[in-house]
């Protein structure tokens, strides 16, 4: 008898949020504007905890005034902060790295089974931002402000790169002051920071497919590309061969990492999100990535060193998590601190062997991420890079617990 799954790929919960409240006006991102006004209006709004309020200025990067010293040189072990990260660590199949970065010029690194690879799921939209700015650099390489502009100016078309997945966007009309979310189809045109900001607060697989295609259009057309149509855009994907397509996709998201020194081995995308890019684009490679490749790049982003400072800043604050927190973030000793987070998870069921197998719950794998950096208003401030492949079990109170336990050992308080 043939077996029968239920297969799912980069399953992320839709309801988090992201991007400091206060920057509509930067970026012309509508949802902005109806959570600023939750946040401000006279009736309590406790969907969010006091962490997730920050302006646009409080955001800074930890990590711009370290030496030179190569990222291998940085993350070296320290043994007793290793010793008491493994003592809190479940049984099971855990990989994790975590920077304590409170003193920079004092950096804490622990490990455990850094460099086992996993499927690394939603966290993997993180290369897709890495490779849209580097494109979008080329374009303006000397004006950050015309690569804003573009961003909040140029509005693209969903067209079938968008479609096919069930998580929802939240699709907020400033006029009427009405928020609905529903899923992506293929008529809906966003700025190129909506897009941006679909594929990080809600994880949407759709935008993420949307966002990785104009970086494939912003790398064939260099400086054409402001100017692109949503026409001639497509009509490129529809007479360039698919095997071309392909090798250009890979390379478009992977070159940039390895000119950061993360290796394929540490961290590689192998194709889209969505089952309808497939017509156009195939995937080569496979995905996989190490705790140790994410730390790697969490500690280049703090440095300023993804594209550049500007970039860098832009895009950690494109992961502050302004909406309710889920997994890792959710743990209450996290409240009070601002969170920067992406979680994916990647998981298949055996229906023959159990036919009741539930969501997050796989049994032929069940791989549950997390990125998080972590800054407490007391000055203590983390990273941690989590990867589990735990089978039938939900891992997400798991991880839950484990961020309790780390924070307890790095934020000491008196």
């Amino acid at each position: 008898m043939l077996k029968t799954y239920f297969y799912t790929l980069g399953i992320l919960i839709s309801t988090l949020g992201l991007y400091p409240i206060d920057g509509y006006l930067t970026t012309k991102i509508a949802r902005l504007v109806y959570v600023q006004k939750a946040v401000n209006s006279d009736k309590p709004y406790t969907r969010i905890p006091e962490g997730a309020r920050l302006k646009l200025a409080d955001i800074k990067l930890n990590l711009t005034d370290e030496n030179n010293e190569s990222l291998e040189g940085l993350l070296q072990k320290d043994e007793a902060f290793t010793k008491a990260i493994r003592h809190v660590i479940p049984s099971g199949n855990y990989s994790l790295t975590a920077l304590d970065m409170t003193d920079p010029n004092n950096l804490k690194y622990a490990a455990y089974n850094e460099n086992k690879g996993y499927q690394p799921g939603s966290v993997g939209k993180l290369v897709v931002l890495n490779a849209f700015f580097t494109e979008l650099k080329k374009i303006y390489p000397n004006s950050w402000d015309k690569r804003t502009n573009l961003l909040r100016e140029k509005r693209v078309a969903s067209g079938i790169f968008g479609t096919g997945d069930h998580h929802t966007i939240p699709v907020y009309n400033i006029e009427t002051e009405k928020l609905v979310k529903r899923k992506v189809v293929s008529s809906d045109v966003f700025s190129l920071y909506e897009w941006l900001d679909h594929m990080v607060s809600v994880s949407n697989n759709g935008a993420a497919t949307v966002v990785f295609r104009e970086a494939m259009l912003m790398n064939a057309f260099g400086k054409d590309y402001p100017n692109l149509t949503d026409d001639e855009g497509l009509e490129f994907f529809k007479t360039t061969a698919r095997d071309s397509l392909t090798n250009l996709a890979h390379d478009v998201v992977n070159l940039p990492l390895r000119d950061l020194g993360i290796s394929s081995d540490e961290w590689r995308l192998g194709g889209m999100f969505t089952h309808a890019s497939s017509k156009y684009v195939g995937r080569k490679g496979g995905s996989q990535a190490t705790p140790k490749g994410l730390m790697k790049f969490l500690v280049l982003l703090e440095q300023g060193k993804i594209v550049d400072a500007d970039t860098s800043l832009e895009m950690k604050r494109l992961i502050y998590l302004t909406d309710r927190r889920i997994r890792y973030a959710q743990s209450p000793k996290l409240n009070d601190a601002a969170v920067y987070f992406k979680s994916g998870s990647y998981y298949k069921c055996d229906r023959e062997k159990n036919p009741d197998c539930s969501d997050y719950e796989g049994n032929v794998f069940n791989y549950m991420n997390s990125v998080i950096i972590v800054e407490h208003p007391n000055g203590t401030k983390y990273m941690v890079c989590l990867m589990t492949n735990v089978l039938n079990h939900n891992s997400a109170w798991a991880h839950l617990d484990l961020a309790n336990k780390i924070d307890d050992i790095i934020n000491i308080k008196p």
